[in-house]
């Protein structure tokens, strides 16, 4: 059978939108379930990029209500600074129109892709149009468009524009019509909606599901998160095509300018001396340079020694918003324990700065044998999907957990435990598995970042498991001090027919230490917890005592002063902490002005103490 002949003739440029139209599983749309769940994350991840760029504190309403057959009504609205009305076509129907990939800062999208993504799925499968109304500040009325994508041209088909009269003063209301399913459980807008809160706990997120629930997750800090600032291209890691590309785009007149003027942390000296180990006459134009040339810049790069990249392309949680923000949201579990976050310092890939932030979660109504929680963000986005790909996951199962106090078989996987592990990827260009954006490549620069900040977490997981047991022990010794010698004293005694023996003497010679202990008692507020000080050595002590309660609120000072406290003596104090009983671990307790050596039941203060205490606001997540 002849084969047909093809001719070059016959082939045919599609647009972009032709393309994820054939392709939409690519950007995440691949069933019922994920399709409603990604034009959800989509539109709050521009609104929470929108508040953050413009320092608003966010308030966002999500809102999924069933239409017809399997069509859904989904909308997010927020109180942004609102788009240009001649803006809106381009935003809403134009694919990668407003792409910050080549802005060099740290943002939620990257690729001008997900909302129009979003509108053009709901087109596919339903043929409706989408809805926006937005105003900016200032703008005397909001405007209302229904829209959709002409595919063939890659642009937005507007069907309505008109103005209209809004209460509030910016924002943006976005509705999609779609096809879909609505689900419940890990892998659902409710769990997605949940994440996020936790990332953004200066958020007011209001949630409205098809069942007609409403879920309210409350802000507990009232500042807007530190936006990223936008730096030029750092050149450690950069390739010869993208270095020779800058050099044809550049203004610069010369090398030695192009160098130290369109890349960050080059000054005029540094690149002077790139010009001379390449070997290159300074005042060459950029554009003359040859690919030798530039792989020869590229090399010299590497061989001087330049500062990292600036961290203000990039924009970390920090200590408040995750501490605040996981106990925001976990707190209905009675954690025992949650870690101090762990940040490492800037590094790259690939010249791209990144960073990692890991939190830790312990105790309490955690299951005790299953695996470890890992909770996976990037960029300030949950991933909930592909947790076997992402490099966050293989990191965590690469660590022997078994050094820290978990369970894990073989020293190898994701251990076992009442835990929760936060981890947090950050950075410009963060290299995902696919255009969906479920999981972090498993880059060796950011697993080993990764590694790093978890096995930092993890001591302070084993110092708190350390301070438990030692607490039963101290307790166990006091307890065999002061209640089996005075038995024995009572016993010797009654043996020898003479009066009970003073013991105070021999107890300080035998234990020769000071005995740290408490009780509790419930009371209205929560507990009211004693601290004994009992001194067994044989001179009078003096020091500070203070307490910090791993979980809850103490009321009043933490910090109590021991004057003197005479040999075979015991003082007491008294403080509340507003927590419940039944999650109550003990009190952590921490002294200054005497030697480690005579302290049984408390710890040398340590030298980051001056670090601000956290006080949270608890919030139940419910119906309204």
């Amino acid at each position: 059978m002849a084969g047909r002949q093809y001719s070059i003739s016959e082939g045919k440029e599609i647009s972009i939108s032709e393309f994820f139209e054939k392709n939409r599983h690519i950007l995440g749309f691949d069933s019922p379930q994920k399709a409603l769940y990604m034009i959800v994350k989509e539109a709050l991840d521009n609104s929470l990029d929108a508040c953050e760029e413009h320092q608003i504190i966010p308030e966002i309403k999500v809102r999924v209500l069933k239409a017809e057959n399997e069509e859904f009504e989904v909308t997010i609205e927020d109180n942004g600074p609102g788009i240009d009305r001649k803006e809106v076509p381009k935003v809403f129907g134009q694919l990668l129109y407003g792409s910050r990939f080549h802005s060099f800062k740290q943002s939620r999208g990257q690729q001008g892709i997900g909302i129009t993504a979003a509108v053009l799925f709901g087109q596919i499968t339903t043929g409706k149009d989408s809805l926006i109304r937005t105003r900016k500040k200032g703008d005397e009325v909001a405007y209302d468009f229904r829209l959709g994508i002409n595919i063939k041209e890659n642009r937005a088909k507007i069907a309505e524009e008109k103005p209209a009269m809004w209460d509030k003063e910016h924002g943006t209301i976005v509705t999609i019509f779609s096809k879909g399913k609505y689900q419940t459980g890990k892998q659902s807008i409710f769990e997605y909606l949940k994440e996020t809160a936790t990332v953004n706990p200066n958020m007011d997120l209001i949630f409205e599901d098809p069942d007609g629930k409403t879920y309210h997750f409350k802000r507990v800090i009232e500042r807007p998160s530190v936006p990223a600032r936008p730096i030029k291209p750092y050149p450690v890691g950069l390739e010869p095509g993208e270095i020779l590309a800058l050099a044809h785009e550049t203004p610069a007149t010369s090398v030695a300018t192009f160098l130290s003027g369109d890349f960050s942390r080059i000054s005029r000296n540094s690149a002077e001396e790139i010009c001379r180990i390449a070997g290159i006459e300074m005042n060459r134009k950029p554009a003359d340079l040859s690919l030798a040339e530039i792989k020869a810049i590229r090399q010299a790069v590497g061989s001087i020694s330049i500062l990292p990249p600036s961290s203000d392309c990039l924009s970390p949680l920090g200590e408040e918003f995750i501490r605040k923000g996981l106990r925001n949201i976990y707190d209905d579990l009675h954690p025992s324990f949650y870690s101090k976050p762990v940040k490492r310092a800037t590094s790259t890939y690939n010249g791209n700065p990144v960073s990692v932030e890991v939190g830790l979660v312990f105790g309490g109504d955690l299951p005790q044998d299953e695996p470890v929680r890992i909770v996976r963000y990037a960029n300030k986005v949950p991933l909930l999907y592909q947790p076997g790909a992402c490099a966050t996951t293989r990191a965590v199962s690469e660590i022997d957990w078994r050094s820290y106090g978990l369970d894990q078989r073989n020293g190898a996987g994701v251990p076992f435990g009442p835990m929760i592990l936060f981890i947090h990827v950050f950075g410009i260009r963060i290299p995902y598995t696919s255009e969906s954006k479920e999981a972090i490549a498993p880059v060796t620069e950011i697993s080993e970042e990764i590694k790093a900040a978890l096995k930092t977490a993890g001591r302070s997981i084993k110092s708190f498991l350390n301070k438990r047991e030692k607490r039963k022990k101290i307790s166990e010794k006091f307890r065999l001090v002061s209640t089996i010698l005075p038995e024995i004293s009572e016993k010797a005694a009654s043996i020898t027919g003479e009066g009970n023996i003073p013991i105070e003497s021999v107890l300080s010679k035998v234990a020769n230490v000071i005995f740290i202990t408490e009780e509790t008692a419930p009371s209205d507020e929560g507990l009211d917890v004693r601290a004994v000080v009992h001194n067994f050595t044989s001179s009078p002590r003096s020091f500070t005592l203070i307490a910090d309660p791993p979980v809850g609120d103490l009321v009043g000072s933490p910090e109590f002063e021991i004057s003197d406290l005479a040999p075979a003596a015991n003082v007491s104090f008294t403080f509340k902490i507003k927590v419940e009983a039944g999650r109550y671990p003990g009190t952590d307790y921490y002294f200054r002005g005497i030697d480690p050596v005579y302290i049984n039941g408390a710890e040398p203060l340590p030298a980051d103490w001056n670090i601000e205490k956290i006080n949270v606001e608890e919030v139940a997540d419910g119906a309204e």
